[in-house]
């Protein structure tokens, strides 16, 4: 039932009252004095399942991941479908670094993101539109369909359109899934529920690389690996049917009733409901000041200045710590060392189960260690992983990648990959999520959200495009050139996120004000006091 206008108006007047609560210019909010608010939510039974499901969204993401490395690896599929390129890798048996490159196996891998990059321009819109509910029920739909027609296919052309609507289906749950798990998580525990996405996202990784080592030697077994993408899809689109959306979502389509119910559900009896439910509201109203340009706004507002440079430089370097190519590419990367193609595949079976691992590790720690501590240990553990990869490969395949790598060496390689994707499973992986899902006002939290998911994407198809061939030229290097992008952002960390432990999502306005550099931009209530009309 829509809220009235006097039901709104309440909302707002009883804003005003609270006490040192301030509204800037474009919607951001800051407390001009006093802690931030803590409307006592618990971690109710309810809330756990709801951001359960929700969080289940990675599992699309990470199957896709995890599925496309090896199913490029299966000769049959290569066969069929790319017989150059079986051609071009005996050709290349010189040079070990350069076994798979080709712009064509990796067009395979990486036309999945163009499609996702699409589908992410027009989600923000969507998402604020329809809710996010109906938007992880559109990704679902459209992941089962594509998994559908890539496991069927018969010509290059239907996987070309059935990676387009996998595209569709990853860019449409990607933002619609992490904005649902922030919004409905307390916030002493959004960390650690936020992080679930990331958690399936492993999870599916892992499950692929199972699928593909168990399905490798036969001769359809590139059908079951592609094909059963549908089951992750259809697990995602019916846990979505049993959720409501979240109460942010319901203010910002007029449902304030749906937006209550939906608080009283999830946040337990000790919670103070109404007093959340006005805060929403009161962010909601200014968001609807300005409802048109976000997208505008964030680039041009002074104000919006951190926001824009943590969601340009967030997924840029989560996508630059390495660990998203080495999770498509892992049974290439560990032919090119050495191992055989059952070793290789069983090599990212490890791989993925030491990411979720890292990941389970996480959300022990992520609500209370904090955010930053997270990024700086795990910055230095995959700068030194990386540094000591490239050493072992330029000692010993050599740079033009004549000499085989003795199997010692090998295993080497295995556990510095290993320990480098925990690193990342316990700082980057998950807090990738968190940070872009919570650091946004209400005003430009799709907006933002999107700006994310497409860059990611973005990135993501760049790299994937270019990773084989980098590792051709770079050879040992491309470590290295890692592990140079590890070390800029842990520093860039340290220096600029303030950290959001614990920060309601309506109070966040206080951690730019604090901030020895970003409160330049983003001044309190007192100096910049701009009234609720």
């Amino acid at each position: 039932m829509p809220a009235s206008e006097e039901e709104l108006s309440n909302w707002k007047g009883l804003s005003r009252c609270r006490r040192g609560t301030n509204r800037m210019a474009g919607g951001v909010i800051v407390p001009s004095d006093g802690p931030a608010a803590d409307h006592g939510g618990s971690l109710t039974l309810s809330v756990f399942m709801t951001c359960l499901v929700a969080a289940s969204g990675g599992l699309i993401f990470g199957y896709d991941i995890g599925i496309s490395g090896g199913v490029s690896e299966m000769e049959p599929f290569l066969r069929r479908f790319f017989p150059r390129v079986l051609e071009r890798m005996a050709s290349a048996r010189g040079n070990e670094y350069c076994l798979y490159d080709s712009q064509t196996l990796t067009a395979f891998t990486s036309s999945l993101y163009v499609a996702g990059l699409l589908a992410s321009l027009v989600a923000s819109r969507v998402t604020r539109a329809m809710g996010r509910q109906a938007v992880m029920l559109m990704g679902g739909a459209l992941f089962f369909a594509g998994g559908a027609v890539t496991g069927a296919a018969v010509n290059i052309a239907m996987l070309v359109v059935g990676r387009m609507l996998l595209g569709f289906g990853v860019g449409f749950t990607n933002q619609a899934a992490p904005l649902f798990l922030a919004e409905m998580a307390p916030p002493r525990w959004r960390g650690s529920l936020t992080a679930g996405y990331q958690f399936f996202l492993a999870l599916g990784v892992l499950i692929a690389n199972l699928v593909n080592y168990a399905t490798a030697h036969a001769s359809w077994g590139w059908r079951v690996s592609l094909g059963l993408a549908g089951a992750s899809a259809v697990a995602i689109f019916v846990g979505a049917l049993f959720l409501t959306d979240t109460p942010s979502s319901l203010v910002m389509r007029g449902r304030a009733d749906g937006a209550r119910a939906a608080l009283l559900r999830v946040r337990g009896p000790d919670a103070d409901v109404e007093a959340e439910l006005r805060d929403i509201a009161k962010a909601v109203e200014a968001a609807r000041r300005g409802e048109d340009g976000a997208f505008r706004r964030m680039a041009t507002r002074r104000e919006y200045r951190p926001h824009l440079v943590l969601a340009v430089a967030v997924p840029m370097f989560f996508q630059l710590t390495g660990v998203i190519v080495l999770a498509f590419f892992a049974p290439l990367v560990f032919r090119t060392v050495g191992f055989g193609s059952r070793a290789a595949l069983m090599g990212a079976v490890v791989l993925g189960a030491v990411n979720l691992g890292s990941l389970v590790l996480s959300t022990f720690v992520i609500d209370r260690y904090g955010r930053k501590v997270l990024f700086m240990a795990g910055g230095v553990q995959m700068v030194v992983c990386q540094v000591a990869i490239a050493w072992i490969m330029g000692a010993k395949i050599g740079k033009g990648g004549e000499a085989a790598m003795a199997h010692p060496y090998a295993v080497a390689v295995l556990v510095f990959t290993c320990l480098h994707t925990a690193g990342f499973g316990w700082s980057w992986g998950p807090l990738g999520w968190v940070i872009p899902s919570e650091i946004f006002p209400v005003d430009i939290r799709s907006a933002g959200q999107a700006m994310n998911v497409s860059i990611g994407l973005c990135l993501t198809f760049v790299q994937t495009q270019s990773f084989l061939a980098m590792l051709c030229r770079f050879k040992y290097a491309t470590f290295a050139y890692y592990a140079a992008w590890v070390a800029v952002m842990t520093v860039f960390i340290a220096l600029f996120l303030p950290e959001t432990k614990g920060i309601p999502l309506e109070s966040m306005g206080t951690i730019w004000v604090k901030h020895w550099y970003w409160k330049r931009f983003v001044h309190d209530g007192k100096q910049s006091n701009v009234a609720l009309t």
